[in-house]
């Protein structure tokens, strides 16, 4: 789906049953823990295998961008483990559009006060793109995150709403 000019289609989602969200709140409370370890133990086995390979490194680049790779590559599919845990704030304000509209302007906000930043010498220029997860905005829809970032000066980039709405900070310099 990227149709992303068209942000009157992009509606809220269906309120989930409270049992059901429940039931995942409960499975959240053991199966998140087990991956947050098994994340931290990835971790470690590739900061153990880099060290070593830190000597095979020094005379392949080859090697060290696919070693980052499979590190960037495997950390985020431990990571996906996780994506249907139910937080708290979500089962108790499940259907709550204000709660939403509060969370998207927040969410926004943040990246808007990011992105305006000053660039300060030295250091990481301010982000010009960003990514509003479908989390924040499930209750209120894209098109909300669309509005309320169209009037904070940012740009809507392809995006597939179903997961995410990208941005992109207006004020930014143009590549090219």
């Amino acid at each position: 789906m990227d149709v992303y000019e068209m942000t009157a289609t992009w509606t809220a989602r269906p309120v989930r049953p409270r049992w059901r969200l429940a039931l995942r709140f409960a499975a959240s409370v053991v199966w998140f823990p087990v991956v947050c370890v098994l994340w931290a133990a990835v971790m470690a086995a590739f900061l153990v295998v880099g060290m070593f390979a830190e000597v095979i490194t020094a005379f392949s680049n080859r090697l060290e961008r696919g070693y980052l790779n499979a590190m960037g590559w495997t950390v985020g599919r431990v990571g996906r483990l996780a994506s249907w845990c139910v937080s708290w704030p979500e089962l108790l304000h499940e259907g709550d559009v204000e709660y939403y509209k509060a969370r998207v302007e927040r969410a926004v906000g943040k990246w808007t006060a990011r992105a305006s930043a000053p660039v300060r010498p030295q250091k990481p220029k301010p982000p010009v793109e960003c990514a509003i997860p479908l989390r924040v905005y499930r209750g209120v829809g894209g098109w909300y995150v669309a509005q309320v970032a169209l009037a904070q000066g940012w740009e809507l980039r392809p995006t597939d709403e179903r997961k995410e709405v990208r941005l992109w900070w207006a004020a930014a310099p143009k590549a090219g």
